[in-house]
């Protein structure tokens, strides 16, 4: 028997979801996990919805509602939909729950700490007519490259090239064809050319295992010729806040930096919600257990060069500014750490995940290995006990979920 991570894509919840995001992500997954459960393996299927990011503010505004009010109406709506596909979750939790909040803070910190995250000062793309930040990928233009139209903000589909946005010829907004003022502003960018190093060689043990699809690989090591640091920090005022910048509202952790924690954050909340907070680890210590990851074939940047390099910096497993934290690899730091501390950390490799079109195969392989909080959980809300484990008070019945599903969900008006 082999433990399973089952690691699905989260639902981006600034509208409902259709039949073609279930085909993508929902059913493939459960019938995955349902599979290997048949077949004996402990399989452990977490996601969430995504609530964080610019798009939430601009459907919350075409909505007439707040940015909280639209995400809670559209989580809603996603678990109803789930539940009554039947899918097998053991946890499907929101990016805006307050364990995700600890642990992703506490990854940022770690990582800056290092010496993996450096300030600079960068143009920062904003509508004139809402003030607001515009993603990278809500703004068009031609790309300086190849010429082709269309090329998005972060990205030329044409020719494959990273982008950003002051680099589009005639830049436009996807929301409105505005042309969007630039205003130097500073933000925390990821170190990737510090971590490219540990990360080629990271994709290179990938492409030796192979377990991941020849595009797949190809496409991850591509991105390593033109590395550069990424912004992992926005002007907005919706997001999770960015550790040392309290004083400052306007600016939140880029949305695709807090997501991809959440397979993490969220295995990490399901064994605290067991009874058992230390369960987590079979799935995320053992070297022996596997990961699958499922995703659109869009989201294989983030999965194969983001990910990775967070856990990289977070464990100092590269060429940095400053000493890393460290930890013996076989322990993990005293539980004596202040009260007021939510730290976990770890020595560990990034997780060894793939990706395909639609879904991620998986290898053997060392897990990270960070180690619980030290402090309390944050007060919650009584939760009704299921046959595997707690489900929130908003949540589905029993008797329509899938066994042993815990939902988080918003709760009704």
């Amino acid at each position: 028997m082999s433990r399973i991570l089952s690691a699905v894509a989260w639902p981006y919840a600034n509208g409902p979801r259709h039949i073609g995001h279930v085909a993508g992500f929902g059913v493939p997954s459960d019938v995955f996990s349902r599979y290997m459960r048949m077949a004996g393996h402990d399989v452990l299927m977490v996601s969430g919805t995504d609530e964080h990011g610019t798009p939430i503010l601009v459907a919350a505004d075409g909505a007439g509602v707040s940015a909280r009010e639209l995400a809670d109406q559209n989580n809603r709506l996603i678990v109803e939909d789930l539940v009554a596909l039947g899918l097998s979750y053991d946890l499907f939790t929101r990016t805006t729950a307050g364990n995700h909040y600890r642990v992703v803070q506490d990854m940022f910190a770690t990582v800056r700490d290092n010496g993996y995250m450096i300030e600079q000062v960068t143009r920062a793309a904003i509508s004139p007519s809402t003030g607001r930040t515009l993603p990278d990928r809500y703004i068009e233009g031609t790309c300086p490259i190849c010429g082709a139209e269309g090329a998005r903000g972060d990205q030329c589909d044409n020719c494959g090239n990273q982008m950003d946005p002051t680099e589009l010829i005639n830049p436009h907004s996807r929301i409105n064809g505005e042309t969007p003022n630039f205003v130097e502003s500073v933000h925390y960018f990821l170190d990737l050319p510090a971590l490219a190093e540990a990360l080629s060689a990271w994709l290179d043990e990938r492409e030796q295992s192979g377990t991941w699809r020849p595009n797949v690989i190809k496409f991850s090591q591509n991105f390593l010729e033109d590395i550069r640091p990424r912004a992992m920090t926005r002007d907005i005022d919706w997001g999770i806040p960015v550790p040392g910048w309290e004083d400052q509202p306007t600016k939140r952790l880029y949305v695709w930096f807090d997501a991809v924690i959440g397979y993490l954050s969220a295995s990490i909340e399901w064994a605290r919600r067991t009874g058992d907070p230390e369960a987590w680890r079979k799935w995320w210590n053992d070297p022996e257990a596997l990961s699958y990851y499922f995703m659109g074939k869009d989201n294989i940047v983030f999965h194969s060069q983001i990910w990775p390099a967070e856990l990289l910096g977070y464990n100092g497993q590269a060429r940095r500014a400053v000493p890393p934290v460290t930890w013996a690899s076989s322990t993990c730091p005293p539980r004596s750490s202040p009260p007021s501390s939510s730290r976990w950390r770890a020595r560990s490799s990034p997780p060894r995940t793939a990706s395909s079109s639609t879904c991620v195969t998986s290898s053997r392989a060392t897990r990270p290995t960070p180690c619980a909080t030290s402090s309390a959980p944050p007060a919650r809300r009584p939760r009704t006990p299921t046959s595997r484990g707690l489900s929130s008070c908003a949540a589905p019945t029993a008797s329509s979920s899938p066994a042993g599903a815990t939902w988080s969900t918003a709760p009704r008006p």
